[in-house]
């Protein structure tokens, strides 16, 4: 717990001032001396002895040379010299902060955090590039992951499921660059999107359906919109009985499900060997026997396997693609297919795209940094060589006559054409979902879903 204090008239704390971290430093050379001291033996010691240990010798090191600090102040040293030499020290309570969302620091003494989508920039630095660079080793040593001027670029998985990438010099000019994406303990569930407002009950009655159904659904987004919770959220709706594979580069889905295997692309050695990509992954999953498909981020050759998995009986298969809008989402995969060597016409492969993909679901972060679905959009097939969509639902946000800002999820009136939704209602005990339109009795699974 930290002891910080605040100075009268709006002052910096004292954890933030140059005074600080003057003292700070001194006391950090004076520990470093000791521990040698000690040897192997400091290496043994738990983190309640270390603790014990620095506010010994803080103690002994701040009355033996008369530094006029009060108790509070000495122990705001303390905790921190603790967290350099057991933690991550600066960063190491936002690591534990549950609502910090990403870390990014860029050189010692710029950092910022995303929370609740939000970046602000935060007043806690590092000594120098050097403390910088001891803790982001540290913080690769788990995982066994070299950062020097040979491999100035690390991108890895943490042990507790979060990803870490760094970018040191040469390659950075300015000093290292680390980014810290945190893996949520508690993955997001369908009643927490809909809570939080990322859509509303009818829009989350047809995502139910289309899953249940068995559509294959691409999300669609940009930078930190929430791709992958929702596509984690959404495989919450996968029936129990069915066996599920998921693919990633780096692993971020955690799903609830009783039978999920969970694949992990490698980057291989330092000399390039032993790379596993997801495209070989992928086309090892098809000799699993996977009912469903879910591929974390669809950006390169793979692009081929998982419109050939989709076309060939893995339906309800599932992804997420790096795009701005649906109808660039269906660029996307035509461009990275073309990459890849696709060896067909264009209005074969759009023939492909189109019998592949049957809903577009794109979300966004809005100027707030609360995370929308912007639109639901149905792929019908091929018109005229283009392949043809129509919008089943758009987000707006609407004012109340007295200012009030409020979401609005306009249902366009638009019956989805899928006929797998049409097949998935006719198995519905009691008719299921009728056909008289949306915002009626839904499922009849409480209300307020949609009609097909």
């Amino acid at each position: 717990m930290a002891h910080d204090i605040q100075f009268a008239d709006g002052a910096a704390p004292f954890s933030q001032t140059q005074h600080f971290h003057d003292i700070k430093n001194a006391a950090h050379e004076h520990l470093l001396t000791r521990i040698e001291e000690l040897g192997a033996e400091f290496g043994r010691w738990s983190r309640q002895a270390i603790n014990q240990f620095v506010d010994l010798e803080i103690d002994s090191f701040v009355r033996l040379r008369r530094i006029p600090l009060n108790e509070n102040e000495v122990r705001t040293i303390a905790e921190a010299l603790t967290k350099e030499l057991a933690g991550f020290g600066p960063i190491e309570d936002l690591l534990a902060d549950p609502h910090v969302e990403d870390i990014l620091i860029n050189g010692y003494n710029d950092i910022y955090v995303s929370r609740h989508g939000i970046l602000a920039k935060l007043p806690v630095r590092f000594t120098d590039n050097a403390h910088l660079l001891r803790i982001v080793r540290r913080i690769l040593a788990p995982i066994g992951r070299r950062l020097d001027e040979s491999n100035p670029m690390v991108d890895a998985r943490l042990p507790d499921g979060g990803r870490v990438n760094v970018v040191i010099e040469p390659l950075s000019i300015d000093g290292p660059v680390v980014s810290i994406r945190k893996f949520r303990k508690d993955p997001l569930r369908p009643a927490d999107l809909l809570g939080n407002g990322t859509y509303n009950e009818e829009v989350g009655a047809l995502l139910e359906a289309a899953v249940e159904a068995r559509c294959n659904i691409l999300v669609s987004g940009g930078t930190s919109s929430g791709k992958t919770s929702l596509l984690n959220a959404l495989a919450f709706h996968i029936p129990e009985p069915e066996r599920v594979v998921t693919i990633e580069d780096t692993a971020e889905l955690s799903l609830n499900h009783p039978h999920v295997v969970r694949l992990e692309s490698r980057p291989g050695g330092f000399d390039g060997t032993g790379v596993v990509t997801i495209r070989d992954l992928l086309r090892n999953t098809l000799r699993m026997r996977p009912d469903r498909i879910i591929v974390g981020e669809v950006r390169g050759g793979e692009v081929l396997e998982m419109l050939q998995a989709m076309n060939t009986g893995h339906d309800g298969s599932m992804g997420t693609v790096h795009a701005s809008s649906p109808r660039e989402c269906l660029y996307r995969l035509e461009m990275l297919a073309g990459f890849a060597g696709f060896q067909g016409t264009e209005s074969s492969l759009r023939r492909q795209i189109a019998n592949a993909i049957d809903f577009i679901v794109q979300i966004g972060r809005l100027s707030n940094g609360r995370r929308r679905i912007l639109s639901i959009t149905e792929v019908t097939g091929l018109s005229d060589n283009i392949i043809a969509t129509q919008e089943l639902y758009r987000y707006e946000a609407r004012v109340t006559p007295d200012g009030e800002e409020i979401d609005h999820w306009e249902s366009l009136g638009i019956h989805p054409h899928s006929p797998k939704l049409a097949r998935f209602r006719q198995t519905l005990s009691g008719g299921g979902f009728g056909a008289g339109g949306f915002g009626g009795d839904g499922f009849g699974r409480g209300g307020g879903g949609f009609n097909v």
